[in-house]
């Protein structure tokens, strides 16, 4: 697939998103087409598959809040203000970096 057909499809289902219309391999062919944008006809499912039942507006506005953003409510709500507090105060083990001088020769001997 190359770059122009992944982000016309990529567009059309932003835009039946926006229109909260659902997203279907005959929509997404038909906005494609009035593009102008020659798609092979099995992107169409591949995609409307892939986003079925799925909120794609809630998708953008999420973008960026992972895990990590997951874990911090529910640290604080399994063990409280404490738990939270000793587990930023933990400081993260640094890997030590490796040099020549350790291994009994430098650059300039």
């Amino acid at each position: 697939m190359s770059d122009i057909t992944e982000k016309a499809i990529a567009y059309a289902a932003l835009i039946l998103a926006d229109e909260g219309i659902e997203i279907t391999a005959e929509k997404l062919q038909q906005l494609t087409d009035a593009a102008g944008v020659e798609v092979d006809s099995i992107w169409f499912s591949l995609f409307a598959k892939a986003l079925a039942g799925v909120s794609v507006t809630d998708l953008i506005n999420n973008v960026g809040s992972g895990p990590a953003g997951a874990a911090a409510p529910g640290a604080a709500a399994a063990g409280g203000d404490a738990a939270a507090a000793e587990a930023a105060a933990e400081p993260e083990e640094e890997e030590k970096e490796e040099s020549d001088d350790d291994m009994g020769f430098g650059l300039f001997d």
